[in-house]
């Protein structure tokens, strides 16, 4: 039987910060809208509608003496240490990524030296061969760098890689704008590996889009929403309503698209890990999926979530929730020898990106 080579998951981790910011810490905000004007609604009439839209009860915040480069180490060294893996063996180092070390007092992204190459350090690896590099892509980063990484290793250029998807999203974050309530901290890391066989693992196959001509300022940076707060801080911007109908009408397709490119069929599926957004959309986006496929009924516990007490930090969403569903850290959820996974993120670009991969037999 031939063999090909195919990327490999050997190892994972995460940091989940330890402050839990509940949605009554909010409580006490002055919210605007994006004309600067004062909602007319309660703080408790808000964050109501909030967690009915969203699912988000809690979030994560870094501590003031961390950053990302900080938080990325931290993944990364478990994946390491769990996983019994030699670090100088990596090929690469690619971390995800949007806004780099921010830090508290500045609050400017700081991305010289790049967080790959501070992780490195960090890590302490001697291996002038483990190259180390950063991939900002919006939401989908991390697994854009998935995608990368298995390039890398199919071309034969790459053996083993150590991803990592980080982001404190608090830091850049403007407290006087609603959204904020859906921003949180955290980091997720994977190994990959080659591994040559005659029966298909791993990686399966990729597809990633890109819509910049109309949709790249759905996210965006931009000042307060607050008129009367001065200076030239930049906090991150969304058109909520517009993303929602953009990846309610493009994630869907693409997912069917990849789940046919794998010559599979959507009941293959097991498991689908959904960038942690918005509940309802992530929902709303695999009602949409099977719809495409003529079904109406979803499988019970395909789609685990962990944005009720997590909520949406980014890159870092996607390798989180894989580490903590392998390590059966989520109630009702297990992944099988053999079982297909549908990993799939949205975000700013606009950029979307999906990944089919099979656990080992």
């Amino acid at each position: 039987m031939e063999e090909t080579i195919y990327s490999v998951i050997t190892g994972s981790g995460c940091y989940l910060p330890e402050k839990k910011v509940l949605n009554s810490d909010f409580s006490d905000h002055i919210f605007y809208n994006e004309n600067g004007q004062k909602f007319e609604k309660t703080n408790e009439e808000i964050i109501e509608k909030f967690k009915l839209i969203t699912d988000i009860e809690e979030r994560r915040y870094v501590s003031g003496n961390l950053a990302v480069s900080d938080i990325a180490y931290f993944a990364g060294l478990e994946a390491i240490v769990s996983s019994k893996t030699d670090k100088e063996t990596f090929d690469y180092i690619i971390v995800a990524h949007n806004f780099g070390d921010v830090r508290t007092d500045t609050k400017r992204s700081d991305f010289v030296p790049t967080i790959a190459a501070r992780v490195k350090h960090k890590l302490r690896i001697e291996n002038p061969d483990t190259i180390a590099y950063d991939l900002p892509f919006g939401c989908p980063g991390w697994l854009q760098a998935v995608i990368q990484a298995d390039y890398y290793i199919k071309s034969g250029d790459a053996k083993k890689i150590l991803v990592i998807g980080a982001e404190t999203l608090s830091r850049v974050s403007d407290p006087h704008d609603r959204d904020s309530m859906l921003y949180s901290d955290g980091a997720g890391a994977v190994i990959l590996e080659a591994s040559a066989t005659g029966k298909a693992t791993g990686i399966l196959c990729h597809k990633t889009r890109s819509d910049t001509f109309q949709h790249a300022n759905l996210l965006r940076m931009g000042k307060s929403y607050n008129p009367t707060r001065g200076g030239d801080e930049l906090f991150l911007k969304m058109n909520g309503r517009k993303l929602y109908e953009y990846a309610l009408k493009t994630v869907p397709q693409l997912l069917k698209e990849s789940i046919e490119k794998a010559g599979l069929k959507i009941t293959d599926i097991k498991k689908v890990l959904i960038h942690q957004a918005n509940a309802k959309m992530d929902e709303a986006i695999l009602k949409r999926l099977f719809e495409l496929f003529d079904l109406k009924v979803i499988p019970e516990n395909l789609m685990p979530m962990t944005i009720s007490w997590l909520g949406n930090s980014s890159v870092a969403t996607l390798p989180t929730l894989y580490d903590l569903l392998v390590k059966d850290k989520i109630a009702a959820q297990t992944l099988y020898r053999g079982d297909v996974i549908l990993f799939a993120s949205v975000g700013a670009g606009m950029n979307i990106n999906a990944l089919l991969y099979k656990m080992n037999e």
